[in-house]
């Protein structure tokens, strides 16, 4: 299933984030002079902007996502706990499980930024003490209170106090109790804390502190998150990778999911995106491949924003679409020129699907089948039998439809991305140049007779065999005209 169609079957789950909640102040004036006091510009305020930060810019980003959302987490008994918790109901988070603890103070940055939009300086407020006895076993008997509520559980750590190595485990293992996918993201370099979730999100830093692994390039990066999932029992990794992507390790397999183009402006907040995708995604039960690529476009565009920023489905399917806007005129390719093109689009995350055939006579059972081909991944290429290949195949009387235009017709379809013409009999030759993710065929094919499976399922590919239409076929349509117009004797 493609991106785009899986954006439009998102239902709103209910789901929990556990962390470190802030506040995100930012400052923003002009700088035109030294103090006379050190040698430091002076700010000249102009503006302010105060939004969620840490665990709760999580949640934000999962409203955004049209979900329903609850917080539990710590704040102190102050005005900017006063403040954070009427952000968070403003934003439509749920705050029933959110702590006021008298002792503590509320987590602050404040972020001084001067012309062309520079950080000058940040100042934080914080206590990173950890919560008391008290606190953390009354968050402990509340969540496992609540926990069969949600749909999937997200574990946002900042190392600010609120989650000890005791009491994560400890939310693990209730989580896990009640069959609840819990998604961590990580902070503290602790396997114990870590034990038993479903996936664990570090980024390269993370990884290389839990691991004490080298983290220089994909292999390492693969093998150090083969060490963190065995050593946690997790059952995935997700190691992000900032403009290299992200790699996603499971228990035999491996993905690498290469960064999407996108000028990179402010990468603060780009964690809390992907993991609160990752979460929509896992909610809604995708494939965790697609979930994790979902993800990467989410923070592609949360790092072209300033600060911290949460990204909407719109804006995914805003950005998705500009990226597959490909002219008509460009997608009858040349093979050379195609797999130049696939290589391209496979960095950015994309997944490839292949089909071919004649399409001689195009009819509705063509439409339908290029259509329900496409949404199986994001680049949908049709291998067209040419004009000699078809002879040979159907006959001296076909093709009724030239090559040439067979293909336009073809290229004139919204569904199919690019077009290709093939000489030889089966496509196996084309299949092996372009290596697609997934090849199609119709429903009179059975999966271990389709051309080229052998070569997608080594790449971690697989055959999707689609339904047909009954009864429409090229070969009836020539014999119900041959039957109705041609005179007989």
């Amino acid at each position: 299933m493609n991106i785009e169609t899986q954006l439009n079957n998102i239902k709103t789950k209910k789901i929990l984030v556990i962390g470190d909640i802030m506040l995100d102040k930012y400052f923003f004036g002009e700088a035109t002079r030294l103090s006379p006091e050190a040698p430091i510009p002076i700010l000249h305020k102009k503006r302010e902007t105060v939004v969620l930060g840490g665990a709760a810019n999580v949640a934000r980003n999962l409203v955004r996502a049209n979900q329903n959302v609850w917080i539990m987490s710590v704040i102190g008994k102050d005005e900017e706990g006063k403040q954070l918790k009427a952000i968070l109901e403003e934003n439509k988070i749920n705050t029933e499980l959110l702590i006021t603890d008298n002792a503590r103070v509320t987590t602050v940055k404040t972020r001084m930024i001067g012309p062309n939009n520079a950080q000058m300086l940040r100042l934080d407020v914080e206590d990173t003490t950890p919560i008391s006895e008290e606190i953390s076993n009354k968050m402990i008997k509340e969540f496992e209170n609540k926990v069969k509520e949600f749909d999937i559980i997200l574990i946002s750590d900042y190392k600010k106090g609120v989650l000890s190595i005791e009491n994560t485990s400890k939310l693990i293992e209730i989580a896990n109790k009640f069959s609840k996918k819990t998604l961590i993201d990580t902070k503290e370099p602790s396997y114990a804390k870590y034990k038993n979730a479903f996936l664990i999100k570090p980024n390269k830093t993370e990884l290389q502190n839990l691991t004490k692994m080298s983290v220089n390039n994909d292999e390492e990066i693969v093998k150090a998150g083969q060490e963190l999932r065995k050593q946690t029992n997790a059952k995935y990794v997700l190691a992000t990778r900032g403009k290299e992507g992200m790699t996603l390790i499971g228990e035999n397999n491996f993905q690498h999911i290469r960064g999407v183009s996108k000028e990179v402006y402010d990468v603060s907040g780009a964690g809390d995106t992907v993991i609160s995708y990752l979460a929509v995604g896992l909610a809604n039960n995708f494939d965790i491949v697609d979930t994790a690529r979902l993800s990467n476009i989410a923070s592609s565009i949360e790092v072209s924003k300033m600060g911290t920023y949460a990204v909407s489905i719109e804006e995914i399917k805003e950005h998705i679409s500009k990226e597959n806007e490909v002219s008509y005129d460009n997608k009858m390719v040349e093979v050379d020129e195609l797999v130049k093109i696939i290589q391209d689009e496979r960095e950015k995350g994309k997944k490839i699907v292949f089909t071919n055939g004649c399409f001689d006579i195009f009819h509705v059972g063509h439409a339908r089948y290029l259509k329900q081909a496409s949404t199986y991944g994001d680049i949908l290429i049709v291998g067209v039998n040419s004009d000699s290949s078809v002879k040979r195949l159907k006959g001296s009387e076909r093709p009724i439809i030239p090559e040439k235009e067979r293909m336009e017709l073809l290229a004139d379809l919204q569904c199919v991305s690019y077009v290709v013409k093939f000489s030889e009999d089966t496509p196996y030759e084309l299949i092996k140049k372009l290596q697609p993710d997934i090849i199609t065929k119709g429903g009179d094919y059975k999966p271990d007779d389709v051309v080229g499976k052998d070569i997608v399922e080594n790449r971690g590919g697989k055959v999707v065999i689609c339904k047909l239409v009954e009864g429409k076929s090229t070969t009836s349509i020539i014999t119900k005209i041959k039957n109705t117009f041609v005179e007989k004797p």
